[in-house]
């Protein structure tokens, strides 16, 4: 009996247990939320050749002011500036949640230290406050982000913060928008919302906004754009219903400022370079940083009535795709084209003053992006010439003509993190 054993034992022993299959790696769990910071630390050395309509301690610069003469006939617009500047300086955080009715959810909450007033420069102001959920075809964004008519894959790449402002619409609003892939390339988006960055222009006797808020009825805006690796393409209209006063003249008033307004734009792409395009015209386009605004006519004994003033814009940006060096080229051009009833009483917008107002404004600018890594630097010269003219009974200013022009040279540093 014990030398069986010890031999079962010994069989036993040297038995090859079947090898045992490696259990498969268990696939990483899906984060159910994810957060992230992102922005850049940027610094901008600005220097000017005159005195211009200005934000911000000349950080954005609109148009030169006209000329001005003092008792020995000197202009007094003919004036230098500069400045160091870090208010731009951004900071932002992206959270993604888990799915929402079958739609995958995101949300941005960003700020800058731009301010929102002059005497708030250097303060945090809110930029971007909005969430987006994505089905299959179909996106909601409901919160603050761009106005439907700034397109952000196509505005122009200057190193100038004003991001082609005057000639390219710009400013967040709050806004309910929905859009629809129609195929793999085209799509449809409507877009309602209510002014609120930038305001709109403010008639006597109304409150920052009044004419937003007064109204009933928000801004709707439909865009279709194409779009694939090379090209993106778009057509947008927007309508417009403000309502400036309740009580003008003692009396209760309805009055509206009814405007339209039409976007068009294009963009090409390839491995060396790209070429954008946009041009935009329509009335009150005041609050989206541009010329113009609205005329009031006002009768005794009756409530102000109202008309918006007319703006056409256009802008060109080439640029080069380079890794770490990117020259790039753009021209911009917008004009006041006034109001069809003559003799308003008053103007409410941008680019007028007194008895005269600027027609046109152009400018031409030239930079080269030096990239490394995270960091950028980017010298950049820029030229912005207005006409200013005498007042016309329908708004536009002919007559009397001066032009007079700034030459920009900057600086502007980036880090991104």
């Amino acid at each position: 009996m014990l030398t069986f054993a010890t031999c079962s034992l010994s069989g036993y022993a040297q038995q090859t247990p079947a090898a045992a299959t490696p259990a498969a790696p268990a696939a990483p769990a899906a984060k159910e939320w994810d957060v992230s910071v992102y922005g850049f630390v940027r610094t901008d050395y600005i220097w000017d050749t005159r005195r211009s309509a200005q934000v911000r301690e000349y950080n954005l610069n609109l148009y030169p002011l006209d000329e001005q003469l003092d008792a020995n006939g000197d202009d007094l617009n003919d004036a230098g500036a500069s400045n160091f500047l870090s208010v731009v300086s951004r900071l932002g955080v992206k959270a993604k949640g888990p799915d929402v009715w079958g739609a995958k959810t995101t949300g941005t909450l960003e700020g800058d230290f731009f301010g929102n007033t002059e005497a708030s420069i250097g303060l945090f102001r809110l930029r971007h406050a909005y969430v987006n959920m994505e089905w299959e075809k179909t996106t909601l964004t409901l919160g603050q982000t761009w106005y439907p008519t700034f397109i952000p894959e196509v505005f122009p790449g200057v190193a100038n913060f004003s991001t082609g402002i005057m000639f390219n619409p710009f400013g967040w609003v709050s806004q309910a928008r929905i859009k629809q892939n129609l195929t793999k390339e085209l799509s449809f988006a409507f877009t309602a919302y209510k002014e609120r960055e930038f305001t709109t222009a403010t008639a006597t006797g109304g409150t920052q906004n009044s004419a937003s808020f007064n109204s009933p009825l928000p801004t709707v805006h439909g865009q279709l754009q194409f779009k694939n690796k090379t090209w993106i393409a778009g057509l947008g209209f927007e309508y417009k219903s403000l309502q400036p006063l309740t009580v003008s003249n003692g009396l209760a008033s309805k009055e509206k400022v009814n405007t339209t307004s039409v976007v068009g734009y294009f963009k090409y792409n390839n491995d060396k370079f790209h070429i954008k395009a946009y041009g935009i015209s329509g009335k009150n386009l005041y609050n989206l940083v541009m010329l113009g605004g609205f005329a009031g006519y006002t009768v005794p004994g009756q409530v102000e009535t109202y008309e918006g003033i007319k703006t056409t814009a256009m802008w060109v940006d080439i640029a080069g795709n380079g890794k770490s060096v990117a020259p790039g080229l753009f021209f911009g051009y917008t004009k006041t084209d006034g109001v069809s009833k003559d003799n308003p009483t008053t103007l409410y917008g941008r680019g007028f003053g007194g008895t005269r107002g600027v027609d046109n404004v152009m400018r031409v600018s030239a930079r080269v992006d030096f990239k490394q890594n995270k960091f950028r630097v980017t010298p950049e010269i820029e030229y912005t010439g207005a006409t200013w003219g005498d007042l016309k009974p329908d708004a536009t200013f002919d007559g009397n003509n001066k032009k007079v022009g700034n030459f920009r040279a900057m600086v502007s540093c980036c880090y991104s993190f």
